[in-house]
């Protein structure tokens, strides 16, 4: 068997991919993975514009085209015309990866106000929704897909975890249920769960003071390999379901925790 060009997974495929929250710290990854792999990509932003010029500058370093729109998620209007622009000036888009979602606090579900799980709700689950209904259209056309970044807490639920994995939950939910009615004009939609990332969860984590080094001995050892993963791992699985290799992959959620969920 001949060994597959990882760098041409998307180089004659037309248009762009689009990371909607490419300019957080697993966003950026993605972006410059795709273009590593021969895509030019789109980002989204909320509002650390800084960071997002730092990603677009990244996959131009790469070699590839990159644009850049600054979309708040509660705001269906802006989120359409978001999507609608970058597309237009990219000539389309072939994958779109919502990799959104802000840090949130670790706190038992009891202790959760309803407002604050509505309001997440609202901004991830229904911020999901509206970017891939702005997307649709474009993705018929290039018969693409969608890759949502969601959490390995949705197959072993992480106590003090509800405000990311509940949300996160109706993202995956909605994920099952385009793949079923988008399948027939050739759009693929999936999910990558990631579990606790090194470079990521972590040290969001420490530094909030919700994980001193006690509990995150703890966190590895419910881990079968002993370790975190990096924002490298899911990029790598991002990159392999939008690609054509996993052409006959669509309404699934691909855990990448170290196995966690197993």
């Amino acid at each position: 068997m001949s060994e597959h060009d990882l760098s041409a997974d998307f180089a004659d495929r037309a248009g762009a991919a689009l990371v909607v929250g490419g300019s957080g710290g697993l966003g950026s990854v993605i972006a410059a993975e795709l273009a590593a792999r021969g895509s030019d990509v789109a980002l989204t932003y909320r509002s650390n514009a800084g960071a997002a010029a730092a990603a677009a500058a990244e996959i131009e370093r790469l070699g590839r085209r990159s644009w850049v729109a600054a979309a708040d998620l509660a705001d269906d209007a802006v989120t359409s015309a978001a999507v609608t622009d970058l597309a237009g000036a990219a000539g389309g888009l072939h994958t779109v990866v919502y990799a959104a979602g802000p840090h949130v606090p670790q706190t038992h579900l009891s202790r959760i106000e309803p407002a604050a799980m509505r309001a997440q709700l609202d901004a991830d689950a229904a911020g999901f929704f509206a970017v891939a209904v702005a997307a649709l259209s474009h993705l018929r056309e290039s018969k693409g897909s969608i890759v949502a970044i969601t959490t390995a807490g949705l197959g072993r639920f992480p106590a003090r975890d509800g405000l990311s994995t509940v949300p996160k939950a109706a993202v995956t939910a909605a994920v099952r249920g385009l793949a079923a009615e988008e399948g027939r004009y050739g759009v693929r939609i999936n999910s990558v769960g990631p579990g606790m990332l090194s470079d990521g969860m972590a040290q969001r984590l420490i530094a909030s003071g919700d994980l001193d080094d006690r509990a995150l001995d703890a966190a590895r050892s419910n881990i079968p390999l002993h370790t975190f993963g990096t924002a490298a791992d899911v990029a790598e699985a991002v990159c392999f379901l939008a690609s054509a290799r996993a052409g006959y992959i669509t309404g699934q959620h691909l855990a990448v925790d170290g196995g966690y969920t197993a």
